[in-house]
C-alpha cells in the first residue's frame, strides 16, 4: 500500500511539474528578448520596450544593446545570441542576411540628416559648404556606419569636401562631441538633434530630403525567444509603435 501511494504521489508530482513549466508561457522559448539596435534608436526603443512590456507583461526585454549598425552586424555574424535586430540602413543588414541569420526584414522607420551645432550657432553655419570653411571643426560618422555613408552621399551631392576632426563609430559619439564643444558641427540624424533638446541646434541643409535612411527590423531565424521577439516586432510595426516613432521625429512608411 505504501509503495502504491508513493508511486501515485510521484506521478502526481511529475504532472504538477509539467504544468508548472508550461502554465506561464511568457518566455518559454528562451528568456528575455535580446535586441541589437542602431545607436540612433536608443531613446525611442527604450520607450517602445517599456510600452511593449506594459502591454505584454508575459514578455520581458533585456537591456538593449546599442551601437553603430556595422559593429552590431559584426557581432551577430560572429555568433552573438540575439532575437531582434534593428539597423539604421538596409546595407548594414546585408552581412547578416548573407549568413542566413535573418531575412531582409521590414522597413519600420526613415530618417534624414541635419547639421548639429551649439545653441546660438556661434559659427553661423547655415550650409554644407560652411562645414569646409577654415576655422570650422566638423565631426562625422565613419563612412562604414550608416550615418557616415549618408553624410558622404549628402556632401558628395553638394560637391562639398570636408576634412573631419574625427570620424566616429556611431552617431551618438558625434552628438556627444558637438555637445561637449569638441567640434563646431556634426552631421547627425534629425532625431538626434530633437533628442538633445536645448543642447543642440539643428540646421536642415539643402538636399537632405534626397538622402533618406531606411531602418529595417527583423527576427533572427534561430532566435532564442522567437515568439516574444516576433511579438515585439509586431508591436513596433503596430499603430501604437508608429505613433511612438513619430513622437521621436522618425518618419514611418
Amino acid at each position: 500500500m505504501t509503495k502504491k501511494l508513493l508511486a501515485l504521489l510521484s506521478a502526481l508530482a511529475l504532472v504538477l511539474a509539467g504544468c508548472g513549466g508550461t502554465s506561464d508561457d511568457s518566455q518559454a522559448d528562451g528568456g528575455a528578448i535580446t535586441i541589437f539596435a542602431a545607436a540612433s534608436l536608443q531613446g525611442v526603443f527604450d520607450d517602445l520596450a517599456e510600452q511593449f512590456h506594459t502591454a505584454n507583461t508575459q514578455y520581458s526585454v533585456a537591456p538593449i544593446v546599442y551601437d553603430g549598425s556595422q559593429a552590431l552586424a559584426t557581432q551577430i555574424v560572429e555568433g552573438a545570441d540575439v532575437d531582434v535586430v534593428a539597423f539604421a540602413n538596409e546595407s548594414s543588414l546585408t552581412p547578416v542576411t548573407e549568413k542566413g541569420i535573418t531575412d531582409a526584414g521590414t522597413i519600420f522607420a526613415t530618417n534624414t540628416l541635419q547639421i548639429a551645432v551649439a545653441p546660438g550657432n556661434p559659427k553661423n553655419i547655415t550650409t554644407l559648404a560652411d562645414l569646409a570653411k577654415p576655422g570650422v571643426s566638423t565631426v562625422l560618422c565613419a563612412p562604414a556606419v550608416p550615418c557616415g555613408k549618408a553624410s558622404q552621399t549628402l556632401l558628395g551631392n553638394a560637391k562639398v569636401t570636408v576634412t573631419p576632426v574625427s570620424e566616429e563609430t556611431n552617431v551618438t559619439s558625434v552628438v556627444t562631441r558637438v555637445k561637449q564643444g569638441e567640434a563646431d558641427a556634426g552631421l547627425v540624424y534629425k532625431t538626434d538633434v530633437a533628442a538633445a533638446g536645448d543642447a543642440l541646434t539643428g540646421i536642415t541643409p539643402d538636399g537632405a530630403d534626397a538622402v533618406v535612411n531606411r531602418y529595417p527590423i527583423a527576427v533572427t531565424n534561430n532566435a532564442p525567444s522567437a515568439a516574444a521577439a516576433q511579438a515585439f516586432v509586431d508591436f513596433v510595426l503596430s499603430e501604437t509603435g508608429r505613433k511612438v516613432l513619430e513622437q521621436y521625429g522618425f518618419n514611418v512608411p
